[in-house]
Parts: C-alpha cells; structure tokens; sequence
C-alpha cells in the first residue's frame, strides 16, 4: 500500500536513504546530483512550514519526497500566473529501485488532485534539466515557457488542477 503524508522528524534517516539512492543513480548517469543539498533536503522532514511529504511503501519505506507550497519562486511567472490560486511542487526525488511502480508519476498526480481538493487551479513546478521537462509532459504537465534565471535555462511546467480517482494506486 502506499501512502502519502506529511514528513516528520521521524522520516530524516529513511529520507537520507533514499535521496542518497537517487544522487548514485544520476551520478552514475553522468547528471548533476541532489549531493550538495543532501543535508538540507533531509532537513526539510520536519520543518515548520509543513509543506514536505513523503510517499510510504507499505508503512516502513519512504521511496519519494515532495514539496507543495502554495507560493512558487518569483521568477519565470507573470504577475497575473502568480496571483492564480496554485500549489508549487518542488525537490521531488524518488527512489529509484522503485521506478517500476512510478513513484514521480504518482506523487506528481497526487498533487494535482490535492490542489482540486483544496480550491486551487494549479500545480507548478519547474526543472533545469530537459529530459525531467519530457517526463513532466507524461505525467501530464504543460510547458509554459523556458525563463532564465541566474544564467541557467529554467522549464516553467503547468497543469491544471483536478480530481483524480487515485483510489486505486495510493491511499490517503
């Protein structure tokens, strides 16, 4: 069964597990890394803004991490797109021993099924490398625009908010 729910304190050292598994996996692929901001993601379990969750395998192994906040960065939206009632999905990582089961897929699905539940249009995310935009399109995000932001290409991903029967894939 998997479950998403908000992070905890609790979930540092499984969180530090996971994300580990990911920064080898796209090391090994030659990509830039989660590795430097490892010990800040951790950190993020049990923040005071509650805005991290985690993506539970049968109650013992975290094997994804998200962010939603209801205000994305500043950058690469119009003033009219950030005055739109949106969550912005950001530092998703998944592990990657489970990418059978799509557990990017499903958090990023969740998402926008959460927005819906909460009232909102939008779910926002945006990503430096053009291989995550491709698999932002399959989960079914838009391409907005491409922005620069301090020198680097930035893809401003969009979907619409809706209700989603995930009742089959996950349990909230």
């Amino acid at each position: 069964m998997l479950v998403m729910r908000p992070a905890t304190a609790a979930d540092r050292p499984a969180a530090r597990e996971m994300i580990s598994a990911r920064c080898a996996w796209m090391e090994e692929r030659g990509m830039p890394s989660w590795r430097a901001r490892l010990d800040d993601l951790v950190s993020h379990c049990d923040n005071r803004y509650g805005d991290v969750w985690v993506l539970e395998k049968d109650g013992q192994r975290i094997i994804g991490r998200t962010t939603l906040q209801e205000h994305g960065p500043p950058w690469g939206w119009t003033e009219q797109e950030k005055a739109e009632p949106s969550l912005y999905m950001s530092t998703s990582v998944t592990d990657p021993a489970f990418r059978a089961i799509k557990p990017g897929r499903l958090m990023a699905w969740w998402a926008v099924d959460r927005a819906a539940e909460l009232g909102l249009t939008w779910v926002r995310r945006d990503c430096l490398l053009p291989e995550l935009a491709k698999y932002y399109l399959t989960q079914g995000y838009d391409l907005v625009r491409e922005a620069d932001f301090k020198g680097h290409r930035l893809f401003m991903m969009a979907r619409e908010a809706g209700r989603l029967d995930l009742s089959e894939l996950l349990h909230t």
